[in-house]
């Protein structure tokens, strides 16, 4: 399906961000607009910040710097602000407005207006100075989505220090690889947190985290139950930091200050430490938050993450600095009910609502029912990332979610991007599956093997100018941030994605790049493979994955999850094999059709392809922490011998 299914309309134009943008520089269009914040960047930037209204302690000189080249732009020279300052300003204006929702998967609800969330990240800000923090010291966050969570972060910024947000479900060796990384000085942990009506004993990580992390000294626990003993040597939150004073002065920092360091998995060897600074991360998932999803002062979103991946402190901090709400639950999408996730949205009055497409995709066996018996009529804006989708959950996404009026606004970045390089625009038509625009202010391209920008065809996502948000390298690791993004072409960001872009503008994720397939002389994208797979009525979900052969140099394997009611065997695998050909061609139909009963996923449910290939072949997956169900690995080891 190549045709738009939205289009835009006065709802979503009227009074949107980029109205006041277009308005601000007199220009008549989104594509002008796109044109003039590649090609005046200083500019772009100088008047997004001032409609944002963004907070300077000392005033900006220069809007960028790039004297040292694009891998390390300096951004707004000589201007000093805090991050926690912009994000809790509106405490000033509108004090009793809710700020921070927050459900916990046994029904319980929290909530913290602006001037709440200021007084506890002031008082929090000062337990923090009591225990020894200072600024550019690195704190540990290994807290599920909880209120504190987001308190924390905010007052760890707000000293100056650097917060390390580390995932809920990593086992203590995980968590210590970061902590020892970082040589973090104060972990701050919760007792445990609830998960499909079980108990997770988080504390029990946490100490041993710190054990093997000698730069660790002391351990801050957030007592969501309060029936856990503390240990000596620990303190209870919320015995230090309410008892502390209600008010508490914003550290001004240099634009250019690092305030979180957020860690990916690598394939192999350690995960990197992602080097985020109070001027790039921060504005960056606020500008992308009200030019691409037109978040506006007194909605609410909720997006379903973890603070230990991008969306999850992107979602906070953004919201919040632009006005709005953001609600935080802790459980699972589905329990103690298929209903659960939507009856969180109306009770709560979401109005943009995040998922990933493979959470779309187990939501959908659950059917109908679940979401049309909740009143979504607040809901606004859908919105998605963390990997390509197929056509089905999309449109079940679209058309039973959505009521197919609401667009949904793809979203493909990174870590270290801070935010989008690529997503949508209400002000163009959105076509199933792809990205209308570049984020604003992204000078991206699809570039062939030689470096030439094409059109219609599949080559390198790459962005061939910097942008606020661009990580300021990894932490202890400047050639490896180099080796990473910059060695293909000369002063170009290489993502890693492999992206096609069609004549009339909208773009399409093939896959990464390292998981692209070349079979019969053809670049395939898994998610090609992966949707043709999920056309048969037997397959929930696939994942596709390239591997050697002798004669053909590279053949497809795809792994099939199948629907309630379908029996494994040969002649079901040779008619998902046939079905994929159909779709694809004679000469892409795969080697191989596999049966098993999930696939490696990480929290935020994104399928680890990587992992899969390595795990079939025998060879070592690399780092695994960041999977929440590690037993799908071995499976896939044994259907591979």
């Amino acid at each position: 399906m190549n045709k738009p299914i939205w289009f835009p309309s006065e709802a979503y134009t009227r009074g949107s961000h980029i109205e006041a943008l277009l308005q601000h520089f007199g220009l008549d269009g989104y594509e002008a607009l796109y044109r003039l914040s590649i090609e005046e960047t200083e500019r772009f930037w100088q008047a997004t910040l001032e409609l944002l209204d963004l907070r300077w302690s000392v005033p900006y000189e220069r809007v960028l710097d790039l004297s040292q080249g694009p891998q390390w732009p300096n951004w707004f020279v000589g201007g000093r602000l805090n991050l926690a300052q912009n994000a809790l300003r509106h405490a000033e204006e509108r004090p009793n407005e809710p700020a921070l929702l927050w459900e916990g998967e046994d029904g319980a609800v929290r909530q913290l207006t602006y001037q709440e969330l200021e007084v506890a990240v002031a008082q929090a800000a000062h337990a923090l100075r009591a225990l020894g923090v200072g600024k550019g010291d690195r704190v540990g966050l290994f807290l599920p989505m909880l209120p504190e969570t987001a308190v924390a972060a905010l007052a760890v910024a707000r000293i100056g220090a650097i917060f390390v947000p580390i995932f809920s479900g990593y086992a203590p060796e995980a968590a210590a690889t970061r902590l020892q990384d970082a040589e973090a000085c104060l972990l701050i942990a919760a007792d445990g947190f609830l998960r499909r009506g079980g108990r997770v004993a988080l504390l029990e990580n946490a100490r041993a985290a710190a054990r093997l992390s000698p730069s660790v000294k002391q351990l801050l626990v957030v007592r969501r139950f309060g029936d856990v003993p503390l240990a000596s040597g620990e303190v209870a939150w919320d015995e230090l930091v309410p008892a502390q004073p209600k008010e508490a002065p914003y550290l001004p920092v240099e634009s250019m200050e690092p305030f979180m360091l957020i860690y990916t998995s690598g394939t192999t060897g350690r995960p990197k430490g992602t080097v985020h600074y109070h001027a790039g991360f921060p504005l960056k998932a606020a500008q992308d938050m009200a030019h691409l999803f037109d978040l506006r002062k007194g909605e609410t979103l909720f997006w379903f993450t973890d603070m230990g991946w991008m969306m999850g402190p992107w979602a906070i901090l953004g919201a919040l600095t632009l006005g709005a709400r953001v609600l935080l639950y802790e459980g699972a999408p589905d329990y103690p009910d298929a209903g659960r996730l939507w009856a969180l949205c109306a009770r709560h009055g979401v109005t943009h609502l995040g998922l990933s497409p493979t959470l779309v995709r187990a939501l959908m066996p659950l059917g109908d029912a679940p979401v049309q018996e909740h009143d979504l009529s607040r809901l606004r804006v859908l919105g998605s990332t963390g990997e390509p989708w197929n056509l089905e959950p999309y449109l079940w996404f679209f058309h039973t979610v959505g009521r197919g009026r609401l667009p949904i606004i793809n979203y493909s970045g990174g870590t270290e991007v801070g935010g989008g390089i690529l997503g949508c625009t209400v002000w163009r038509p959105i076509k199933p599956m792809g990205f209308n625009t570049a984020a604003p202010g992204i000078h991206a391209e699809v570039l062939d093997a030689s470096g030439r920008p094409v059109r219609g065809e599949v080559g390198e996502l790459a962005v061939l100018k910097p942008w606020p948000g661009q990580t300021k390298g990894f932490w202890n690791a400047p050639e490896r941030y180099l080796s990473t993004y910059w060695g293909r072409f000369e002063n170009v960001w290489v993502h890693g994605d492999w992206a096609l872009l069609d004549e009339e503008g909208h773009w399409f994720i093939q896959g990464r790049s390292d998981d692209t397939l070349k079979v019969a002389g053809k670049r395939v994208g898994p998610a090609e493979y992966e949707s043709a797979a999920v056309e048969h009525p037997a397959v929930k979900e696939a994942a596709a994955i390239g591997v050697p052969h002798e004669v053909k140099g590279e053949v497809a394997v795809v792994f099939v999850v199948l629907r309630p009611g379908y029996l494994e065997g040969p002649e079901l695998a040779q008619a998902i094999a046939e079905t994929i050909a159909a779709r694809l061609g004679k000469a892409l139909k795969p080697e191989r059709v596999l049966f098993v009963s999930d696939l490696p996923k990480t929290r935020n449910a994104k399928v680890m392809r990587r992992v899969i290939r390595a795990a079939y072949l025998g060879q070592n997956p690399g780092d695994l922490s960041a999977l929440e169900n590690p037993q799908a690995v071995e499976a896939i080891r044994q259907v591979g011998l």
